[in-house]
């Protein structure tokens, strides 16, 4: 076990819940102590869509304010895996693009939808296929991929996030782990899951979701044991990002949002519990 004086994690959170604008979004998470970001969009453009013009400048306002990206938050994997195969490698690639930019080698992906009434085993097969090309192409790139365990994709609950990774086997597919994200398809975050995925964890996303309604909460106050999680990953010696993402506003397919003050009261819960365990963050 690690002394809890020598653990602390670096905060990060996703810009874009605070505000459209990247100099909003830079000025709160300072306020908030925050000298990282997770990039999903800015001024309302997603990553996958930044031309080179609009990178060059986030790219330059981030240098000027102190500010180094955690993540690109892209939406690889957030289509139908029906989809043509090498529709999504060249999206990565254009995702590539941003994260080199931006000095980051990690990048949020996620494990593909399915059609209506299309059995979830019935896809391994094609999502293992599309996981393994993005691999490869991080892997070509030296980049790493961090799933999301987002609800309604393959990956959504750890029996399959653990075949996701172990078969696709790759160093460059690794796990951002969302306690919220498993509360929402009825897995208990800690119980369930976290002895099964902790060798793979690399990324903690921050939030908590209430069992009975799916509703997102600040950390600590829904069902996603958000504590027993937390204790244990400073108890193995987690040294990595602790993102907020907080969606207390509104969440959609591609994101979410909460605003400058609902933003501000989930980073405050984060760090109410992380001061019961003794956690600092930089």
């Amino acid at each position: 076990m690690v002394s809890t004086s020598q653990v602390a994690w670096t905060l990060s959170g996703f810009g874009d819940e605070i505000d459209p604008d990247p100099r909003i979004q830079i000025a709160v998470l300072k306020a908030l102590g925050a000298s990282h970001i997770e990039v999903r969009s800015a001024w309302g453009i997603n990553v996958v869509d930044l031309d080179d013009d609009q990178l060059g400048q986030l790219k330059s306002l981030l240098q000027d304010e102190g500010m180094t990206a955690s993540a690109v938050a892209s939406p690889i994997g957030k289509v139908d895996v029906a989809l043509d195969p090498d529709l999504e490698v060249q999206r990565l690639r254009r995702i590539i693009r941003v994260a080199h930019a931006l000095e980051t080698p990690n990048i949020r992906v996620f494990s593909f939808f399915r059609g209506e009434g299309v059995a979830v085993h019935d896809i391994r097969d094609d999502v293992m296929l599309r996981m393994r090309l993005l691999a490869d192409e991080a892997e070509k790139e030296r980049v790493v991929l961090l799933h999301e365990n987002e609800k309604d994709i393959y990956g959504d609950i750890p029996e399959r996030l653990l075949d996701l990774v172990e078969s696709v086997g790759s160093p460059a597919l690794r796990l951002a782990w969302d306690n919220a994200n498993f509360v929402q398809v009825g897995v208990r975050p800690f119980s369930d899951g976290y002895a099964m995925l902790r060798p793979y964890v690399d990324y903690l996303q921050v939030k908590d979701a209430v069992a009975a309604t799916g509703e997102v909460v600040p950390a600590g106050q829904g069902d996603g044991e958000l504590v027993e999680t937390l204790t244990a990953l400073r108890d193995d010696g987690y040294a990595g990002f602790a993102s907020l993402e907080p969606h207390l506003a509104s969440a959609f397919e591609l994101g979410g949002f909460s605003g400058p003050t609902a933003f501000g009261e989930a980073a405050r819960a984060f760090a109410g519990l992380l001061a019961r365990l003794d956690v600092t963050t930089k």
